[in-house]
């Protein structure tokens, strides 16, 4: 697993534990909300965290489109789909996306990588 993939991943978790645990109703249940938003419904999952990618890019989020990228990952989004997204999430948020479209297209390698790695060892 690559560096970035793994410091992401832990930091995330670590936080997310540590925010959670406060007993703070307004942040569990903003949590929550999020979590139901990314769920089936009269969109599937995978365009959901599509439409979360792009805006996400809009934004400029570096971590919301890591874990987006994932996310897209593990619905089973292709390259070619990737790349429509990304063109979207560009033409919508203009040139200053490039720097963060760069990072994704990083990130997308780096998780592709160690997906294809890790189907290779089982």
């Amino acid at each position: 697993m690559s560096e970035r993939i793994r410091d992401f991943n832990a930091f995330r978790k670590r936080l997310n534990e540590r925010i959670l645990g406060h007993d703070n109703q307004v942040v569990r249940r903003f949590f929550a909300l999020d979590t139901q938003t990314y769920k089936a419904g009269a969109l599937d999952v995978r365009t959901k965290e599509m439409l979360g990618l792009v805006a996400s890019l809009v934004l400029r989020c570096d971590d919301c489109i890591s874990y987006h990228v994932g996310k897209c990952l593990e619905a089973g989004v292709s390259e070619d789909e990737f790349f429509e997204v990304f063109s979207v999430g560009l033409v919508v948020g203009g040139s200053i996306v490039i720097p963060h479209l760069r990072r994704a297209v990083d990130f997308l390698d780096q998780m592709s990588a160690q997906r294809s790695e890790s189907n290779v060892e089982t």
